[in-house]
């Protein structure tokens, strides 16, 4: 199957089956999902959802968080991974905000970036879901089915995967596919065991081609 031929069809069962796909956490503003995205690196939405109730509660704004203790607000975060450094982060981002941004989290990538525990991941998610900028956020979810699917070819990096798929991808759809393939990786095509005879891709997929396929003949 040719590449574009494959990400038409692709693009095709997304919009029919996951119409309205859109992020898991839990948020309000954009402090709030940028909080929140920091502190899902390597961490369910599950876990981070519980964790930010009373994490806004105790900082409900970017001047509050500012002027925290480190050590406190590791207190709310301990459960999550990493939090040491998260912390750290959560503070130091807080502070950038309030003194280089005005308290407004701002919708460009690059300006994004500034922001201590803010990478290319956690930028495009806030400039994509916030500001509807066609941006394609790349996790650990959207590298295993971007690649699996077909859709990247020898992508070694998740910025190599994303420049793969924004040029395929058209640009108004850049921000919805970013959470059709991470909710299809987290609940279908999983790391260690994907669901194939679940998936409604797998006639499409080169992985379940590939690999799956010829194992059930034999």
């Amino acid at each position: 199957m040719r590449r574009t031929e494959r990400y038409k069809k692709v693009i095709e069962w997304f919009k029919l089956n996951m119409p309205s796909a859109q992020t898991e956490l839990h948020y309000t503003n954009p402090y709030e999902l940028l909080v929140a995205v920091i502190l899902s690196a390597q961490c369910t939405d599950k876990r981070v959802n519980q964790i930010t109730p009373p994490f806004f509660e105790r900082f409900p704004t970017a001047e509050v968080l500012a002027n925290a203790a480190i050590e406190e607000v590791f207190e709310y975060i301990r459960s999550c991974s990493y939090p040491n450094s998260k912390s750290k982060n959560l503070v130091g981002m807080a502070q950038v905000l309030v003194r280089d941004f005005n308290s407004v989290v701002p919708d460009d990538v690059d300006e994004l970036q500034k922001m201590p525990g803010v990478g290319r991941k956690t930028a495009n998610v806030i400039a994509s879901v916030v500001y509807d900028k066609p941006a394609l956020a790349v996790d650990t979810h959207v590298f295993r089915v971007a690649a699996r699917l077909g859709l990247t070819l020898d992508a070694k990096t998740p910025l190599e995967t994303e420049k793969q798929l924004i040029k395929y991808i058209p640009e108004e759809l850049l921000a919805v596919a970013h959470h059709w393939l991470i909710l299809h990786g987290r609940y279908v095509c999983i790391a260690r065991k994907p669901k194939c005879n679940d998936c409604g891709l797998k006639n499409l997929c080169a992985f379940y081609q590939k690999e799956v396929l010829p194992k059930e003949h034999l």
